[in-house]
């Protein structure tokens, strides 16, 4: 029985050290082989030098290094792909996925009927209110409208058994979204939960922005319910435009009312038509992802490795 510890990395040359001394220290207590296995994610700081010395001198060290930044899902992708365990952990180098946990989280899968242990922050101590408020209000419509289970506060932090990563594997769309994959595939997962920890070192690369833009990712992946939505708008505008036209009809034929009002007729045609620009923007984004899955583009190119084989995927 083997561990093997993903680690996705970008811009993260600060960081590594203190992760790698944190994480060795645990899995030597744990007296269980393992490696540690290191994505650099196209980094433009000094990442990659920071790993090779790990790698120099530390046997339990691999690495994969893209050509470019290719993202955070596909890094994660290239790490399942290339891991050796039997048991398979994916974590940031942060440090606010604690390493800690890893006993913990071994016991419980070998002890009792679960495929996958993942933890979720109990609270979001330290995280501004208003990004809050949103990724919860994510969490909840992504359930709502989708068949991926994802836990409120969920962290990418997980350790898996080999059976739960092949499942993953087998998914094998362009556009990932892993939180939702995790939750796709099912099998049994225990929930850990544990406080907020801030960074160890080194700033946040999710801006408000990104994670706006990973949330809308992330229901379009999973959810047809957008374009349910835009074909219901066009259903309600048809009805109200129905109704206006009877009630302007009836007006003009019973108190003979050419019915003034040309501002008002405006402000209607401009929401209507913003109304109809919302929806084909919601299909556009259908069609964007359709269009990528078509290329069948690699997910990422690794350009370096200290590994003696190297798995790609098409």
């Amino acid at each position: 029985m083997s561990i093997s510890i993903i680690v996705p990395c970008y811009n993260e040359e600060a960081s590594i050290p203190l992760f790698y001394q944190e994480a060795t220290r645990v899995l030597q207590t744990m007296d269980t082989p393992y490696e540690i296995l290191f994505v650099n994610d196209g980094s433009s700081d000094q990442t990659l030098p920071v790993i090779r010395q790990l790698a120099q001198r530390d046997p339990h060290i691999t690495y994969l290094s893209f050509s470019r930044n290719f993202g955070k899902e596909s890094a994660l992708l290239a790490g399942l792909c290339n891991m050796n365990g039997d048991y398979v952990a994916v974590m940031d180098a942060d440090l606010q996925d604690p390493p800690a946990l890893l006993p913990q989280m071994l016991h419980i899968l070998e002890t009792e009927d679960y495929d996958c242990v993942a933890t979720r922050r109990a609270d979001r101590k330290g995280e501004p209110p208003v990004r809050s408020w949103f990724a919860h209000l994510f969490y909840k419509i992504i359930n709502l409208i989708s068949d991926a289970d994802i836990m409120d506060g969920a962290r990418d932090f997980r350790l898996m058994r080999r059976n739960m990563v092949d499942a993953i594997l087998s998914m094998n769309e362009y556009n990932r979204f892993s939180k939702g994959i995790f939750g796709w595939v099912g099998f049994k997962t225990f929930w850990l939960s544990y406080e907020n920890i801030e960074r160890a070192a080194g700033q946040t690369k999710w801006s408000f922005w990104k994670l706006s833009r990973y949330a809308i990712d992330g229901i379009i992946n999973f959810s047809q319910a957008p374009l349910s939505i835009a074909s219901w708008f066009g259903i309600l505008m048809t009805l109200v435009s129905f109704l206006g036209l009877l009630f302007v009809v009836v007006r003009r034929l019973i108190f003979g009312d050419p019915v003034a009002g040309w501002a008002s007729t405006i402000c209607i045609l401009l929401f209507v038509s913003g109304l109809q620009l919302f929806c084909l923007g919601i299909i556009g984004q259908y069609i964007a992802k359709i269009y990528a899955e078509t290329k069948h583009r690699p997910h990422f190119i690794i350009s370096e490795s200290n590994k003696d084989s190297i798995v790609n995927i098409h």
